[in-house]
């Protein structure tokens, strides 16, 4: 098989050029790594020499690959007394010796004539064959020797190297045994050896990268092996599908050729979908790292892709959604939800990938917060359910304990703060936490929180530049007022004089006119901002029925139900919370249809609060647009609108001691529930006025 031949020792002659040229790139003058790409490169020249051999034999050209082939056995001996060395010492001088005897063995038959010795040329292979077999027992007993001498904890790094030298001359003393019993070498054999020695290399190449003593800088690329297996599998595969469609379009009869294209078509398609599964390729990806990288991760690769998610969001995803994918990427988990401390001090869910939203809250000085904070912990659901005393007094809250999928817990820490925490969901394959996971999830959390909390920074930024902006509209409109004010008064100084003279009287009559048009123009860019004086007792029945009564005119019509005889009072400023309620039932206005109903109802909580209920039956919200938008400011879905009503709503009563609540259901309508700290009657000489109302 001449073709195979050539074919196959010229594989094996460019795979040991490129080895050789990756070892000599990444050599820092060890003697190992040395002598190591010294045996590289005897092995290039032997495997080229076999190559030209089966291409144009010829007795001169025998007797060369013949010493080539000794150079390379002598070079591996090399190679492995090198490493023997700091294991025997001095004892290791018989080995020494014994590799000087083996390769003098073969060099004799081989390298000199036959007359030299008064030989048969027949008898004189012979003797060759048998040298070469003894070489190959005396390679594996050196393997065995290093092997056995390694540390247990050592022996990981120089496995791949042992196994494909034994297997290497395994193969060898196959092939001479053969020889030396019929006389004369298996040709068929002999045509695939280069290949053999090919499949040696990853082996060999694996072990240097596992050495860095050798002094070779040899990496082994995480995404190549990975990407080589997964090519390695799937070839494989269909050659098992194309082998057995051929058996049943054999054995198929009739059905032979239509059985073998379904089988291939079923085979292709399986193979399409295991492809394109995220499990497969993380069960891969777990097998690799497991059983052939000391590390589980690649920290360059790793860090690398993380930073670039978090630097710059891709997909359609924002930077909270990029920090769930970033951290579940490292664990092989599909997705989860990100919590965000807001402005009052709760945590809120931000962001979620792939699993279903989630309301739930999470106070700061709750336990889970507070534990998160000060531990820095990645909690395991998973470990915590089984070994609660692992985390000490830890008490999860029932809503995190019966979150579907959920997995890991991990804080978000930035400046000694808990910015934020990740419930990751469960991974696609099982995957074992163990310290080096931990050690990466603590060190990216902290990465991913710095990003968060710059976010928060920046928009909490836009937003005082956004009152900024307001502000500064705000003396322009204050500038344009002071010039109508000063209109009117010139025009009511004049009017003393003038007041009879019917063009006077027309030109007062465009100025008022005038000034309306401006005013209403202003109003409709300005708000209100809130008032400077002190909380008085307001008699907030009063407050509602005035709200009421203003907006008779409107459809649907206002209504205030079950109003108590006795006035109520709440602590507050009369016309600013008139004001705020009244925006509210504007709003309820607003939503709801002419056919529909808006209710206000007021009810008495107990001797420390007011509750006051605004309620309609229009369009209602959806719980998104309340959890993100709705008391934000600048936020609003009005034309011409500003925004700042229900913001300024519940920052005012919050200065109260109050809330605000707001239920709704797109479809149905809204409901919100206000709270007011009622007036206390104090004692003779104490103050009536809540705690809230004195800050």
């Amino acid at each position: 098989m001449p073709s195979i031949a050539v074919w196959g020792y010229g594989l094996a002659a460019a795979a040991h050029v490129v080895f050789a040229l990756y070892l000599l790139g990444g050599w820092r003058g060890g003697r190992a790594g040395g002598v190591l790409l010294l045996a590289v490169c005897c092995g290039a020249l032997w495997a080229a020499g076999s190559a030209l051999l089966a291409w144009a034999p010829a007795p001169w050209l025998t007797r060369v690959v013949g010493a080539l082939e000794i150079l390379r056995v002598a070079s591996w001996f090399l190679f492995l007394l090198v490493l023997l060395q700091p294991l025997h010492g001095d004892k290791g001088r018989w080995a020494r010796r014994a590799a000087v005897l083996v390769v003098v063995a073969l060099a004799l038959p081989v390298l000199l004539p036959a007359d030299a010795f008064g030989l048969e040329p027949a008898l004189l292979g012979k003797l060759a064959l048998g040298a070469f077999m003894g070489s190959a027992v005396f390679g594996m007993v050196l393997v065995e020797q290093l092997f056995r001498s390694l540390p247990a904890d050592a022996r990981w790094a120089l496995k791949p190297l042992c196994l494909g030298l034994v297997a290497g001359w395994m193969f060898e003393l196959y092939f001479f045994a053969d020889g030396v019993l019929f006389a004369r070498p298996d040709i068929d054999v002999w045509s695939v050896r280069g290949v053999v020695h090919t499949l040696v290399i990853p082996l060999v190449a694996m072990s240097a990268a596992r050495n860095p003593s050798w002094t070779l800088r040899i990496s082994v690329s995480r995404e190549v092996v990975f990407h080589s297996t997964a090519l390695a599998v799937a070839g494989g595969y269909l050659l098992v599908i194309a082998a057995a469609g051929y058996y049943v379009r054999f054995v198929g009869g009739d059905w032979g050729r239509a059985l073998q294209m379904t089988l291939l078509f079923a085979g292709l398609l399986l193979l399409g979908v295991l492809a394109g599964s995220g499990a497969t390729r993380a069960r891969l990806r777990v097998l690799l790292n497991k059983h052939l990288f000391p590390y589980r991760y690649d920290y360059r690769t790793e860090w690398l892709r993380f930073t670039q998610a978090l630097a710059a969001a891709d997909e359609g995803l924002d930077l909270g959604q990029s920090v769930i994918k970033a951290l579940s990427d490292l664990v092989e988990s599909p997705g989860g939800i990100l919590w965000l401390r807001d402005a009052e001090g709760r945590y809120v869910p931000h962001s979620r990938l792939n699993t279903p939203g989630c309301d739930a809250e999470e106070p700061a000085d709750g336990r889970l917060c507070r534990f998160l904070a000060e531990r820095e912990w990645v909690i395991d659901l998973e470990e915590f359910r089984v070994h609660r005393t692992r985390y000490g007094d830890l008490a999860l809250p029932e809503w995190l304990l019966t979150l579907e999928d959920a997995w890991l817990v991990i804080p978000l820490r930035s400046a000694n703060t808990l910015t934020g925490f990740v419930v990751l969901n469960a991974a696609r394959v099982p995957f074992e936490i163990d310290w080096e996971v931990l050690d990466l999830l603590k060190t990216a959390q902290r990465q991913a929180a710095s990003y968060l909390a710059r976010m928060q920074v920046t928009e909490a930024l836009i937003e005082a530049r956004k009152f900024d902006a307001f502000n500064r509209m705000s003396a322009f409109v204050v500038h344009d007022l002071k010039n109508l004010v000063a209109q009117l008064s010139l025009m009511l100084k004049n009017a003393e004089r003038h007041r009879d003279n019917p063009e006077f009287q027309q030109d007062m009559l465009e100025t008022v006119a005038h000034v309306e048009s401006r005013m209403r123009a202003l109003m409709a860019q300005l708000q209100e901002k809130r008032s400077i004086d002190a909380v008085r007792a307001v008699d907030v029945v009063a407050v509602l029925q005035r709200i009421v009564g203003a907006r008779r005119a409107r459809l649907p019509r206002p209504q205030l139900l079950a109003a108590p005889a006795a006035a109520i009072e709440v602590m507050a400023h009369a016309e600013r919370l008139e004001r705020v309620l009244g925006h509210l039932v504007q709003n309820a206005l607003d939503a709801t249809p002419e056919s529909g109903n808006v209710t206000l109802k007021l009810h008495e909580a107990d001797d420390a609060f007011v509750d006051i209920e605004v309620a309609d039956t229009g369009c209602g919200m959806s719980p998104a647009f309340i959890r993100e938008r709705l008391s934000r400011p600048f936020q609003t879905t009005k034309e011409g609108g500003m925004g700042l009503g229900v913001y300024e709503t519940a920052q005012y009563l919050r200065e109260l001691g109050g809330s605000v609540e707001y239920d709704s259901e797109e479809g149905r309508g809204t409901r919100v529930r206000v709270r007011l700290p009622r007036r206390q009657r104090a004692a003779p000489g104490a103050l009536a006025v809540p705690p809230a109302a004195m800050e």
